[in-house]
């Protein structure tokens, strides 16, 4: 079965539909690529995927080891870099800002190992260099 059904409404945009929750998302090529640039690309998506996927495996992580509210409020910025030839996504810059610096040691390794296991940057090409920066607080 299914997870997702995608349509494409011209004008290079997509709406993709989440078939069991029925939440839906518009993409468009960016503006240096021939689009209009107003909704996420489908390469930003990849951008957002891997960050995503790595803060909900270290929640989980987080959850086992029992200090998953010490996570909540934590945010990511994330930059995603292209390369011309062949246009691709040559690096996606992750950086985590935890919103307090209250790890030890173990929970720290804990979080860094959870993000640099999650299946989406499991799934990505050994080309596309992934750059990770954990941000804790004094």
């Amino acid at each position: 079965m299914p997870t997702i059904h995608t349509i494409y409404n011209g004008g290079l945009r997509t709406e993709a539909t989440h078939l069991q929750s029925g939440n839906t998302l518009m993409t468009d090529a960016p503006k240096d690529n021939q689009g209009r640039g107003e909704n996420f690309s489908p390469s930003d998506l990849l951008a957002a995927s891997l960050g995503s996927c790595m803060l909900s495996i270290m929640g989980i992580a987080a959850r086992t080891h029992g200090f998953e509210e010490r996570l909540h409020g934590t945010e990511i910025d994330i930059t995603k870099i292209m390369a011309a030839e062949p246009r691709r996504v040559a690096e996606v810059i992750v950086e985590f800002h935890f919103p307090t610096g209250d790890f030890n040691e173990k929970e720290r390794k804990i979080l860094e190992h959870a993000a640099h296991t999650c299946p989406v940057a499991k799934s990505l090409s050994a080309d596309l260099k992934q750059t990770v920066i954990f941000n804790f607080p004094a």
